[in-house]
């Protein structure tokens, strides 16, 4: 099978799981991308991680051995920024969170306040300040809309899990009573805007993804053909148990780039 088997005019990828185990490349991840900007295939690779700007991503798979121009990186921060650019151009956000989620807001043109701002914007961070959540849960009880970059409870560390922007968010609406809106997977939101940013439609487009909960149903939901790989949490034996189905399962994405002898 090959990648050209698909006929798809575009590729959306997550990152973790797909091309990366930690900051080691997947076999044949260097392969599907080379193939991909060989045949000049527009693709994105997604992560829900907020921590990062692309050119810190980009610079964490070059030194993995894999090549992505940043352009071709979309990220929940970039989502996010994009979401509230449209919902409310130029407004202001209390942000708590790191690089990726305060320069993506940057860009689209928003001011980062402290006071009365439109939005509380919760993102990915290394270590989430007590005065930082109590300020966030005073702006939302003022008024102020509640965004969160994504829903992810955990997220891996060298030293195991440790909690995630769902976990933080769940403090946040015990203390305010208020939900957040999560913009990243599996938000099929996040999915239509990078197909925005790629000037792709659903229907052309293939997501590969390791997860049938996020990746998946995400792209299900937005109307394009999914691609189940077994290299990242979900097991073969986890497939049934969900109500909905992807349109092919794979081993893993060095599939992708197997010829197939005359």
């Amino acid at each position: 099978m090959r990648i050209d088997d698909f006929d798809a005019e575009a590729v959306l990828m997550d990152m973790d799981g797909v091309l990366l185990h930690g900051d080691q490349p997947i076999p044949g991840a260097a392969e599907l991308l080379d193939c991909l900007l060989g045949s000049g295939t527009p693709f994105l690779v997604l992560t829900n991680n907020s921590l990062y700007t692309r050119h810190d991503l980009q610079a964490r798979l070059e030194r993995a051995g894999l090549q992505v121009p940043t352009q071709a990186l979309w990220t929940s921060a970039l989502a996010t920024a994009q979401f509230l650019h449209d919902q409310r151009p130029h407004g202001s956000a209390y942000v708590v969170g790191e690089a990726g989620l305060t320069t993506a807001l940057h860009e689209v043109g928003y001011r980062l306040s402290e006071i009365r701002p439109d939005y509380v914007v919760l993102g990915e961070t290394r270590a989430y300040s007590f005065d930082a959540i109590t300020r966030a849960i005073r702006l939302i009880l003022a008024g102020a809309r509640f965004i969160a970059t994504n829903p992810d409870p955990t997220g891996p560390t060298p030293d195991g899990l440790s909690p995630a922007t769902g976990s933080v968010a769940a403090l946040i609406t015990a203390a305010t009573r208020v939900q957040p809106y999560f913009v990243g997977k599996p938000n099929p939101l996040m999915m239509r805007s990078a197909l925005n940013a790629l000037g792709a439609h659903s229907e052309v487009t293939v997501m590969i993804g390791d997860r049938m909960d996020t990746d998946i149903v995400a792209g299900i939901e937005a109307g394009m053909r999914t691609v189940l790989v077994l290299t990242g949490v979900t097991h073969i034996d986890d497939i049934e148990r969900f109500p909905y189905q992807p349109w092919r399962v794979l081993p893993s994405i060095a599939e992708l780039t197997t010829h197939r002898s005359a």
